[in-house]
């Protein structure tokens, strides 16, 4: 499956007056493409600060002290706040655990609910024409370069060309067709309040119907005679209009809505034709357009643009990504050599800055050199390389004074307190620790970035060149299509408007035109929900990220909003983080669990690994601490309470509440174990030589009737 998003040993503390709390400790995980990643774990065991960390979002008061975080080629901690914005809540989306806290109180749902789409809508046709140029550039300077062949920068101007033209027939046909469906919209309002004699600005509004009608008519919307039809309707419902606000009596301008009505409704409907095929035919052949039925004609003109321009445009282009590949393959081979000669500087025992700054920017040069820019899919591990390492070497050389100066604050605190205890008080506050930064964790950063990209490297040079270059063609052709129709797709606030109700009937809210014009405390806990999760899926996001979307809910409304979370997750192909204290809450929904303890990851597998074969004690722990209304044995409830992580201990973080724990776990934390394939955790108790323990007798008998039910399964 499709990696969505990578993290790799994240590790994210917080400054706070008792000292600096280690909140995630060295964390990884991958999320794949429509897949469900359940996070599961106690309240401060670091689930929320990684999903924040995704979405920079985290306290003032946070430290990144190592790892990334790499979403489409880019790694989220090292982006800018610019570049955050066109991905947070555009292409990674989050619901939070208490709906009422995500939305103004004193602003109408249809007001929050428009504006994520309004503010994104400029950026997002930017982004799209930027993006269509500059890989069109890329493209026609390696075609030349491959075939030597001054005639293909042509070509590239050509279809650059018919694009311009396919840009003009489709934002024509945006434009009628989005007022199309605003003037539907429009009229089932104002039909609606004038039903309940609740019709407000009548005068404005029924000119602005009119002129939204009469912007409908389009050769591929409205056309013909119907578009003879609107114009006469458009303009008898604009003179109307005052002679009917005067009488207050809507009986003729309600006329004249339906009528409209009637003829656009069946518009929306309507196919669309293939606007990138009629733009070549237009633009190149000559000839009219033939008249026949959409369908027909999108077939007649794929054909056309195939046979005059595309067949020979694809070939062309395959050779350009064959070479281009070829040619940054031997440039990753050359990039290994370079950063394997520099990477003694940055693990020196006596490392010099100047010196490492000259390593980096050598290992930089190679690296970025080697990175083929026509590959639609980024390579994340290439594209953040330099900014990880960077930032990995500043954190180790930032670190040295701050080490200096943290470790003169504590000799002075440690005399005071000292001095108190020796007068025989007991001081109510805590020395602060000798160091503020780990050094030999930023130097392990450090070695870790380079084996990563050694690793990932070596890989790809293994592989060869074992890719279908004709599907990456059309892939690429794809890419043009969609970002040329994005640098064009303008949202209105009409349009928003009609998409924000068209959401609200998808999360399961009905009436929704009335509860457009609601606030949210007109809503229940629940409903309040299904708005915020409205707003999140405004943007149409790759990943949904719900940090504990059903904690303050009952559990009746619980059960609908997980199985409206796995509808939309399916309809959508979304990839969901779904993070919870509640192991029995993602039984039904999870495709892999990771369950977490103190800042760490602990086991990681399927729901059925997890559900059916738990191996790590506090694993079992939340299992056994489940709601189970079949038996009647006691919930078992986890004794004592999570470790300080100002003072991480040594050793396992479960160890003082685990009645399993050996000596070892007290002096040295476990390694992954490898279970399976799909599953693993970090627990010296599958260590070959520790002492065989059973898992407790109460999950096993949940686990027999999870079997019996079939109930760890979300198929």
């Amino acid at each position: 499956m499709k990696k969505k998003l990578s993290v790799k040993n994240l590790v994210v503390s917080f400054r706070t007056p008792a000292g600096k709390v280690q909140a995630v400790r060295n964390i990884s995980f991958d999320l794949h493409e429509g897949e469900t990643l359940a996070v599961v774990g106690e309240s401060g065991s670091g689930k929320s600060v990684t999903s924040k960390a995704i979405l920079g979002i985290l306290a003032g008061n946070s430290i990144i002290e190592g790892g990334s975080i790499v979403y489409d080629g880019m790694d989220l901690l090292k982006i800018t706040e610019d570049e955050f914005y066109r991905i947070r809540g555009d292409k990674i989306a989050m619901i939070f655990q208490d709906p009422l806290s995500s939305l103004n109180p004193i602003m109408r749902i249809g007001n929050q609910l428009t504006e994520a789409m309004l503010l994104k809508g400029e950026a997002r046709q930017k982004s799209c024409k930027d993006a269509f140029n500059s890989t069109l550039a890329l493209l026609g300077d390696e075609m030349v370069a491959v075939e030597n062949n001054p005639a293909l920068k042509e070509m590239c101007a050509n279809f650059d060309k018919f694009e311009f033209k396919h840009i003009e027939l489709e934002s024509a046909y945006n434009t009628a067709k989005e007022s199309a469906v605003e003037v539907v919209d429009e009229i089932e309002d104002v039909l609606f309040y004038i039903e309940k004699n609740a019709f407000k600005d009548p005068k404005y509004t029924l000119e602005e119907i009119a002129r939204l009608a009469a912007a409908t008519v389009n050769e591929y919307v409205v056309t013909g005679a119907d578009a003879d039809k609107i114009k006469a309707l458009s303009a008898e419902l604009k003179k109307n209009a005052s002679a009917d606000v005067r009488k207050k009596d809507y009986t003729e301008s309600v006329r004249i809505l339906k009528e409209i009505q009637e003829i656009i409704k069946p518009v929306l409907e309507k196919e669309m034709p293939d606007f990138f095929s009629m733009g070549y035919f237009l633009t190149f052949s000559g000839q009219k357009l033939p008249q026949m039925p959409v369908s027909e004609l999108n077939e007649y003109l794929l054909n056309y643009l195939n046979e005059h321009f595309m067949n020979e445009f694809k070939s062309h282009v395959v050779k350009a990504l064959e070479n281009s590949a070829k040619r940054h393959m031997e440039l990753k081979a050359e990039a290994v050599k370079v950063v394997e000669a520099n990477r003694a500087v940055l693990e020196s025992d006596n490392m010099d800055k100047k010196a490492c700054d000259a390593a980096i920017d050598t290992m930089v040069k190679a690296v970025e050199a080697s990175i083929d820019k026509l590959e639609i899919r980024k390579d994340g591990v290439a594209y953040t390389f330099a900014s990880t390492i960077k930032a990995a070497v500043n954190t180790y050389f930032e670190g040295i004074p701050k080490n200096a100066k943290a470790a003169k604050l504590h000799d002075k605190q440690q005399k005071k307190y000292d001095k108190l205890v020796a007068k025989g008080k007991t001081p109510t506050w805590k020395v602060t620790p000798s160091t503020a930064v780990d050094l030999d964790v930023a130097k392990a950063t450090i070695t870790a970035a380079i084996d990563r990209l050694l690793e990932h490297y070596e890989e790809l040079l293994a592989g060869g060149n074992a890719r279908d270059f004709l599907a990456e063609t059309d892939e690429l052709i794809l890419f043009f299509k969609e970002n040329a129709s994005g640098s064009v797709h303008k949202v209105t606030k009409e349009m928003a408007k009609h998409r924000a109700i068209k959401l609200m009937e998808e999360v399961g809210i009905s009436d929704a035109r009335t509860r457009y014009r609601q606030y949210p405390f007109e809503f229940s806990g629940g409903m309040r929900q299904r708005i915020v999760i409205a707003i999140a899926l405004a943007a149409d996001p790759d990943i949904l990220i719900c940090d504990e979307p059903t904690t303050a809910l009952d559990v009746t409304i619980q059960a609908q909003i997980l199985e409206l979370i796995n509808k939309l997750k399916k309809d959508r192909n979304l990839s969901i983080i779904f993070i919870t204290h509640d192991l029995g809450v993602v039984a039904n929904m999870a495709d892999r669990i990771a369950v977490m303890y103190a800042g760490k990851i602990v086991e990681t597998g399927t729901s059925e690994d997890v559900f059916y074969s738990p191996a790590h004690p506090y694993t079992w722990a939340l299992l056994s601490a489940m709601p189970d209304l079949e038996t009647e044995e006691r919930l078992e409830a986890i004794p004592g309470t999570p470790p300080n992580m100002i003072y991480p201990p040594v050793g396992d973080a479960f160890a003082d509440r685990n009645k399993y724990a050996m000596q070892i776990d007290f002096e040295m934390q476990p390694p992954e174990f490898k279970i399976s394939d799909t599953h693993s955790a970090s627990t010296w108790l599958l260590h070959p030589d520790a002492p065989k323990v059973e898992i407790p007798q109460i999950i096993q008998n949940r686990i027999a009737r999870m079997k019996a039910k079939g109930g760890a399964s979300n198929e």
